[in-house]
Formats: C-alpha cells, structure tokens, sequence
C-alpha cells in the first residue's frame, strides 16, 4: 500500500493522447479507495520519449501507461524488460521501482483475456481456429495471450503479409499468416475472431470482411471502443454471432498496473463501466 502522505502520480504518454479516456478511469479509483493523487494524459513526442521516461522518478511518478506510437521504442529506454513485454515486443505499462529504475511489461493481453471471461464466462481457447486480423502490437499482445491459453490454431491475416509472416515467424507454435486474399476463407470453420486492426474505429473506413463462412456459434471481438459497437460487430451480432467490444480489454488492463504502481488490488464494476461508457 502507498504511504498516505504521498501524493501519487501516473499517466499515459502517447502522441496523440488527449482523446483517452484511462485518466478517467484511474481517476475514478483514487476517489474510490479515498486516495491523494491523479492520473495525467502526458502529450509526448516521439522525439522526446526517452527523457520523459526518465523524468518519471525524480517528478514521483509510480509509473505511466504506453499508448500509440511508444509501446516498441519505450523497450529501449527502460532498465528491465519482463516477459510479456518482451514475448510481445511492446510494453503498455512502466513501472518506476523503489531505486528509480524503469521496468517495462505489458498488461494487453491480460486485458483482452479478462475482457473476454468477463462477456462470456465459459469462454475457452482451444483446438478450435481463432482467426486474427492485423499484425501490430495489439495483434501481437492478443495472440500471446491466446496462445498461452492454449489455442492450437491462430490464422493470422494482414493487408501488409510480410508483417504478418514476421510475426508468425517470431511467435511460432500455433500460428500460420496467410494472404490477405484468403480472409474470407479463412473463417470457416472458426470458433473466434478477433479485430486489432483500427478499422471500423471512429474516424476509419470499416473492416472489409465477408462473415458468409465464420460460424453463427464463433465469438467475435474487437479490440476497438469507440464506437462501442464496429461495424464488424454490428454485422456479426445481426447474424447472430455473440460479440465482445474494446472496452472490457481497456478496463481490465489497468488493474495489474494500480497492483504494480501503488499495490492495491482494484475491481471492474458495473459503475465504473457506466461511467467511461458515458463518455463515449
């Protein structure tokens, strides 16, 4: 537990980063638990990124969130990298240890599995295929997090196949890229797919995909919030799959991180997602 007469410090850094709604969410849990302290959107260029890691421990912070474009380069600015951070090739979250050093992990895939038992319970990752979309460092936390539940096959598609064949190389084990061409094929048969590409995002042309072959009884989920509803997800539960949004996976990836800042074990309630919900 922090020490009371602290005032605690953490934020997200991302350029751009005002349109988050983390500080919100953080927020919400210091008033909870009747905390001195705040959550800040830090506005960082990618140019300045390292002297603002390193800024972190003398201004007090316990640690900050990563967002779009620093979750790779922040590995090379940090004093220790753990496993899902490096598995991953990203970090999400650093935490600022008693001595001042950086250690940098990665809370996504956590989030993403969390969101998903919290949607549906009985959710398993097993021998049925899960299909991927995208290659980026959502797709990468989402599939680490899907093989270490032990799926047994992740088709992985991206417009850039290269990208996909990388990191299919990388991961190894239950992962096979293939064309983007075979997207619409690539479903049949599916028990899951899985969105980590921007598309149908606020301000993005929706995901071409074709739904024709994916099972009505394949879950579909979307690692994209705003809107809470894709047009991905729009099409899916109008055929009659069940499907899981973004927000569950925001939501469930702060809470290793108040564990690891400030040592305190934080809930995902009914309250807390009406509240960021509001706001979308």
């Amino acid at each position: 537990m922090a020490h009371p007469d602290r005032f605690l410090l953490a934020g997200l850094m991302g350029w751009p980063v005002m349109h988050s709604r983390s500080p919100k969410l953080h927020n919400h849990w210091f008033a909870q638990h009747g905390l001195a302290g705040t959550y800040v959107p830090l506005a960082i260029r990618p140019e300045g990124l390292g002297p603002a890691l390193r800024a972190l421990a003398p201004l007090g912070f316990s640690g900050c969130n990563l967002t779009i474009p620093h979750k790779e380069t922040a590995l090379a600015f940090v004093d220790e990298i753990d496993g899902a951070a490096r598995r991953i090739g990203a970090s999400s979250c650093i935490v600022v240890r008693p001595d001042g050093s950086l250690l940098a992990t990665n809370n996504d895939g956590y989030g993403f599995i969390e969101g998903l038992l919290e949607a549906d319970p009985n959710w398993r990752a097993g021998a049925d295929p899960i299909v991927v979309i995208g290659a980026g460092g959502g797709s990468r936390a989402v599939i680490d997090s899907l093989a270490e539940r032990g799926a047994r096959e992740i088709r992985l598609l991206n417009r850039t196949p290269e990208r996909a064949q990388t990191l299919a190389r990388e991961f190894g084990g239950p992962i096979a890229a293939l064309s983007w061409d075979e997207r619409h094929a690539a479903l049949a048969g599916a028990a899951m797919l899985v969105n980590t590409t921007s598309q149908g995002m606020v301000g993005e042309p929706p995901l071409d995909l074709d739904l024709d072959k994916l099972p009505t009884s394949a879950l579909v989920a979307d690692i994209v919030y705003i809107p809470r509803e894709t047009p991905l997800l729009a099409a899916a539960r109008a055929r009659g799959n069940r499907t899981v949004n973004g927000l569950g996976m925001l939501l469930h990836q702060a809470r290793p991180a108040w564990k690891a800042w400030f040592g305190i074990d934080t809930e995902v309630t009914p309250e807390l997602r009406a509240l960021i919900e509001a706001t979308m």
